[in-house]
């Protein structure tokens, strides 16, 4: 069982004091990299889908271009785990790219045998695993979808794609042009790492030993948070090449 470290408070300030530096495993294909677009437009934009407008807790409403954002990250990490998995001979499942409606979840992002797996995405600089409060029970049972991952992995992007969106003043945007917004995706070298990942006893560990980082708390001095969050710094978290020999 690895050791967690609480964050440095400081009033209502919150530090990171168990860190990775990013380090870059992959590019993803561009072909990859337009069917994620495909699928995330689909889901926002292109009305196919709908996912929530806030976080559980939360308070911040979400608009259509901070919404594909999201999307278009979480499945982009799905994919960059798969391919690192499956390049490591690691039978995987492929990420699913089913629409889905409001209040519609798919149980699991990826799946190795029996055994379920969530992506968390971040930005390359980020070293926090962010689980929403009120999203989880006691068990690290999911709640929206009533569903327990045996592994929980952190994945961090470089361009972070909310970065993109706001360089392009479309962020907090509802309707942009499909045209448009692919270009502007596909001109960017979508590069990533994994700095480790956390198993459901490490979960649920965090979340009845309180590691909670509050609503309204602001992390390293800088970032409100809109929602209350269980965290695990990576610094703390499993390594990736234990993972992946575990199963050669």
């Amino acid at each position: 069982m690895p050791d967690f470290n609480y964050l440095d408070k400081r009033a209502n300030e919150y530090y990171i004091n168990s860190h990775v530096p990013f380090s870059p495993l992959g590019t993803l294909n561009p072909d990859l990299v337009e069917t994620v677009f495909d699928f995330a437009y689909q889901m926002t934009f292109g009305q196919g889908g709908e996912h929530r407008a806030h976080r559980t807790g939360g308070t911040h409403q979400r608009r259509n271009g901070e919404i594909f954002a999201n999307t278009f990250q979480g499945k982009l990490a799905e994919y960059a785990l798969f391919c690192v998995l499956t390049n490591s001979g690691i039978n995987v499942s492929e990420p699913d790219l089913g629409v889905f409606g409001l209040g519609e979840w798919d149980s699991v992002d990826l799946t190795i045998g029996d055994e379920s797996v969530s992506i968390k995405s971040t930005k390359s600089f980020g070293n926090l695993l962010l689980l929403e409060e009120y999203d989880w029970d006691e068990q690290a049972n999911y709640l929206p979808n009533g569903h327990g991952y045996d592994y929980t992995f952190l994945i961090r992007m470089n361009p972070f794609c909310e970065d993109v969106m706001r360089r392009n003043r479309f962020l907090y945007s509802d309707s942009i042009n499909e045209a448009i917004l692919k270009q502007i995706i596909m001109a960017e070298s979508w590069t990533f790492d994994i700095p480790g990942y956390a198993t459901r006893e490490d979960l649920i560990q965090i979340i009845n030993e309180n590691y909670i980082l509050p609503r309204g708390s602001m992390l390293n001095g800088k970032t409100r948070m809109d929602a209350s969050n269980y965290y695990i710094q990576s610094g703390d978290m499993r390594n990736l090449n234990s993972f992946i020999i575990d199963r050669g």
